[in-house]
């Protein structure tokens, strides 16, 4: 097993690796787009906004290397917080911007719906598992993770929806589609489950290539 945790410059690389070798697993992280060549899975971790992140993709030559590896070789990919928004279409935050385009959707603001809401999103909540999927095997329904965030993806089709969370109304926090996963909230700082998530990704992934 290689798992290759992307550098863009853009993530708290330090927690997504403690919390990857508390389960046994060696990671590595790198700026170098070559290097996911070799991987058997791949972390796209994520802080920021939007723009910066497609920019600094682009920069360091990812974009174009992870489409490839993602779309044609089958290559399991988990996108985190920013990571998971960069795989959609469009993102708003910072003005209209083109995103990787993995699974159809857009970035949009959130916006609260009662005054008791606060943006950005900070803290833990729950998360209501949208149909059964290999991510969230053998977690219960509505378990609570940690969220950082003060925006949204909106998937243009509802079939990629596996986990949606009640917060300015509802949005998704959770997306599969074929190899590629999303999670709005962040394992690698949500205790034992967040653990499991991390675990259920690479064991999917051991399982897709079987």
């Amino acid at each position: 097993m290689n798992v290759v945790v992307i550098d863009y410059g853009m993530s708290n690389l330090g927690s997504i690796r403690r919390a990857l070798e508390e389960s046994g697993i060696t990671v590595s992280i790198s700026d170098d787009p070559e290097k996911l060549d070799s991987a058997t899975h791949i972390i796209l971790p994520g802080v920021g906004a939007f723009k910066d992140g497609i920019k600094n993709l682009r920069r360091r030559k990812f974009h174009s290397k992870l489409r490839k590896i993602v779309l044609q070789d089958k290559i399991p990919l988990l996108g985190i917080c920013l990571g998971m928004q960069l795989l959609a279409d469009l993102g708003y935050e910072g003005g209209k911007t083109k995103g990787l385009g993995l699974i159809s959707g857009t970035v949009n603001l959130l916006k609260p719906s009662v005054l008791r809401e606060r943006i950005p999103h900070i803290g833990w909540n729950n998360v209501k598992i949208n149909r059964p999927n290999p991510l969230f095997e053998k977690i219960p329904d509505d378990t609570d993770f940690y969220f950082v965030h003060s925006y949204h993806f909106a998937p243009k089709d509802n079939k990629n929806i596996i986990g949606v969370t009640e917060y300015c109304g509802s949005f998704v926090s959770s997306v599969m589609k074929d190899n590629i996963i999303g999670v709005q909230f962040h394992p690698e700082k949500s205790q034992y489950w967040g653990l499991k998530i991390l675990r259920n990704f690479l064991e999917f992934g051991i399982k897709n290539r079987c």
